[in-house]
């Protein structure tokens, strides 16, 4: 499968070549807090992602991340993007910033005795 995404003002664009994980949900604190809600990501393997517009991608080191992660978002529109553990041989993506269709199912839920009182 070959894959293609963006952020909301496509200064940051990126190809993936290769199989994409189906999307895991993610209710942590530190998920909720970037996205606003929880989030959707899909991974595939480091060498599979490829930028073809990386002038605007920043990075943050996330302060409560486990893993010591970094998370990649434009600069410009401030969309998240990525999720990267240093110790990992996948990238974590976005769902919402893959171009449809994108083939993908949800199936599964993760954090959620993390997951904010405004939902169920």
């Amino acid at each position: 499968m070959s894959a293609t995404g963006r952020c909301l003002c496509g200064a940051v664009r990126y190809e993936i070549d290769g199989p994409l994980r189906n999307v895991s949900v993610c209710h942590c604190v530190e998920c909720r807090r970037w996205h606003g809600s929880p989030a959707g990501y899909t991974s595939a393997p480091n060498e599979a992602l490829r930028l073809t517009g990386e002038a605007s991608l920043r990075w943050i080191d996330t302060p409560e991340s486990d893993a010591g992660a970094r998370r990649g978002f434009c600069g410009d529109c401030g969309s998240s993007l990525f999720w990267d553990a240093p110790d990992r041989e996948t990238i974590s993506i976005a769902a919402g910033t893959l171009d449809p269709p994108t083939g993908l199912k949800t199936v599964k839920h993760i954090y959620t005795e993390d997951k904010s009182d405004y939902y169920d």
